[in-house]
């Protein structure tokens, strides 16, 4: 097995933004990272509307498709399923340091937000804030209401960073593609993953 600069929960939702998903996922796989990859049965609805890629239906096919498409190494990206709970990210004593919900549904925010742990996203989202280890959620909703409010302000107390999808313009974007690099090019600022796919300010 080889060795990966770090090791990365990454859950994908039913929100629209699936073009932020897929690209942190090709980002996160360029840095070497390793990644434990959850799809939410919402979340491949979006990817076939928002987008031309069409996945696979079995987790095993989705992670072979996905790591031919991307480039990734043989055991560098796991897709796991809802119930898988013996995978290391359904445990504090093997999770990563590291998860992201990219895009986060209201409702993922929700159940998030109340420790429901009804399927692996929430579970792998519960441990990362029993254990004190990174968790950030990436809502794309707008207008928010006062219920997405309060969640958002009780998940940042609890110790999760938000950050919306809401792309700066500092940079002088062109395509839709700089747009989305802004905001994954700060998920991985926050995850402490060297980029160069968007300028920092005061940088060329």
């Amino acid at each position: 097995m080889s060795v990966y600069s770090q090791t990365v929960t990454l859950a994908i939702t039913g929100a629209s933004g699936a073009q932020y998903a897929l690209r942190l996922l090709q980002c996160l796989l360029a840095a070497d990272c390793r990644v434990y990859l959850m799809l939410s049965s919402a979340a491949q609805v979006v990817i076939d509307t928002e987008t031309k890629l069409t996945l696979p239906d079995g987790l095993e096919e989705q992670q072979a498709f996905l790591s031919e498409r991307y480039g990734a190494d043989e055991d560098q990206l796991v897709v796991l399923g809802k119930k898988d709970w013996f995978s290391p990210v359904a445990s504090g004593s093997s999770s990563p340091s590291k998860m992201i919900v990219c895009p986060a549904s209201g409702g993922t925010l929700s159940a998030i937000a109340c420790g429901a742990s009804n399927n692996l996203i929430e579970r792998a989202a519960d441990v990362a804030l029993k254990e004190r280890r990174a968790l950030i959620l990436v809502p794309r909703e707008a207008p928010y209401s006062e219920i997405h409010l309060e969640n958002m302000l009780k998940l940042t107390r609890m110790g999760a960073m938000i950050i919306p999808a809401s792309p700066g313009f500092y940079h002088r974007p062109r395509t839709i593609e700089d747009l989305v690099d802004f905001v994954v090019g700060r998920i991985l600022d926050q995850c402490g993953i060297d980029q160069d796919i968007m300028p920092r300010w005061g940088e060329d």
